[in-house]
């Protein structure tokens, strides 16, 4: 009777028309399915997805294969410039270095970079240079990876959490004006999912204080702030480029600058204090090996292996960022149709190359918190990741005596978030499984 395959009914529509009902329908319409495996009757949620077993209960996942958060995309040309600097007589301290800089510099519009080996050292000496020592303090998001706050712990400072704008996640003027005092030294402000910070508003509050702007853009290379790309506009910005962003070097990162004074200090703290620069040095040379230890800096130098993927990498940064948009947009025309759901909002002022794309459920509508929705999709074959659990809920943290409640909206994101996968290499048939894993655990758990 019925051939094998799903067979829909139609539905009259409360303004008289009917027509056959199609996977995805419009808010308002009904459908049952007729399944020969076990000739069961099954009415459809809200979406029009039909209220399959969900995987975690036995029922068939939405894809074969698992599909992660994030992932890097390699391709020949970064083999060959890899393979080429390892024959090549310098792998690290080599003409690499500098070559990265000034493609840095070129892609953003800074003046000056200093490429190091990751995103935390990069945070580090942005701070050493701002001058952050014993009872500063820096004002930071909760919601971020904690290198955003140790930074400060680092260089004898303290972190200061303000909250975040329950819309955009993105750390609030509002609340960063409020915790200013006359200790405050910095503000390190995350470009959390890649979407620019309010960046104006915040260097107005800088600026009135006296503060240093520390954008952490570990998020959102490639994006731009009212036309112009991040990198070129808070006092220092800060790259990573771990495996999962947008360009990666597999680790590395960059501190960015248009301050001549910051950039030199930045320069030593990347390699333990030395200078072989004479215009810096206190003694008169006493040869062609001579250096000077100015300071106490750190090891933090990137090897031109690195700095060659990167440099290739960047070639494809227009690439990258033209399909994390196109994946987001996808994302967004899915999920806003969803009531169970909130899509971040994103202000007009940032064009924005997104890293990471969350997704918050409304628990209030749903029969299941974010653990139970989290494992309903990872049964799926849909590995998601949370981005963050709250900077000052670390034990670190609490024995310093931070304590929960410090900052209800971020604190609130965290009970309802989660990251879905968003890299370069997503086909558009991975795109349409997520889509159909989030809109099955929906359906499977929308309260009546």
């Amino acid at each position: 009777m019925f051939a094998g395959k799903k067979r829909y009914l139609t539905y009259r529509k409360r303004d008289g028309q009917s027509c056959p009902l199609s996977y995805r329908e419009r808010k308002g319409w009904k459908k049952y399915t007729f399944n020969r495996s076990d000739l069961s009757v099954r009415k459809s949620g809200r979406m029009g997805v039909t209220m399959e077993e969900l995987a975690i209960n036995g029922g068939k996942p939405v894809r074969e294969t698992k599909i992660f958060y994030g992932h890097q995309y390699i391709d020949e040309a970064d083999v060959e410039a890899v393979s080429q600097v390892l024959v090549s007589e310098a792998l690290t301290c080599g003409p690499k270095i500098g070559e990265l800089e000034e493609k840095l510099c070129r892609l953003t519009g800074a003046k000056y970079a200093v490429a190091v080996s990751n995103g935390t050292a990069a945070l580090h000496i942005a701070c050493l240079a701002a001058g952050i020592g014993e009872g500063d303090e820096v004002i930071t998001t909760p919601m971020t990876f904690a290198a955003s706050a140790n930074c400060a712990r680092y260089c004898g400072g303290m972190p200061v959490f303000a909250d975040i704008d329950p819309k955009t996640y993105n750390i609030s003027p509002e609340e960063v004006e409020k915790k200013v005092t006359a200790h405050t030294k910095a503000v390190v402000a995350v470009d959390f999912t890649g979407q620019a910070a309010k960046l104006d508003e915040l260097l107005h509050i800088c600026r009135k204080n006296g503060l240093f702007l520390i954008e952490d853009a570990a998020h959102s290379i490639g994006t731009k702030y009212k036309g112009k790309p991040v990198g070129s506009i808070a006092d220092m910005t800060t790259f990573s480029f771990h495996p999962v962003k947008t360009v990666t070097g597999g680790e590395g990162g960059a501190v960015l600058t248009d301050n001549r004074e910051l950039y030199e200090k930045l320069l030593l703290y990347r390699t333990h204090g030395i200078t072989r620069n004479p215009s810096l040095m206190q003694r008169e040379s006493e040869g062609p090996w001579y250096y000077e230890m100015l300071d106490l800096g750190w090891n933090y130098r990137i090897t031109d292996i690195q700095a060659a993927l990167l440099i290739s990498q960047l070639d494809k940064l227009p690439l990258f960022s033209r399909r994390r948009k196109e994946i987001v947009a996808k994302y967004n025309e899915a999920f806003q149709k969803i009531p169970e759901l909130f899509v971040q909002e994103e202000i007009p002022e940032s064009d924005t190359t997104r890293h990471l794309y969350i997704l918050r459920i409304r628990p209030e509508k749903l029969s299941v918190d974010r653990l139970g929705f989290f494992r309903a999709l990872e049964a799926e074959n849909i590995c998601c990741n949370v981005h963050y659990i709250p900077v000052y809920y670390m034990p670190y943290y609490e024995k310093l005596g931070y304590k929960r409640g410090l900052c209800p909206e971020a604190e609130k994101l965290y009970e309802e978030e989660l990251s879905l996968p968003l890299y370069y290499s997503l086909t558009d048939e991975d795109v349409d499984s997520v889509i159909r894993g989030v809109e099955k655990v929906v359906a499977a758990y929308r309260k009546p």
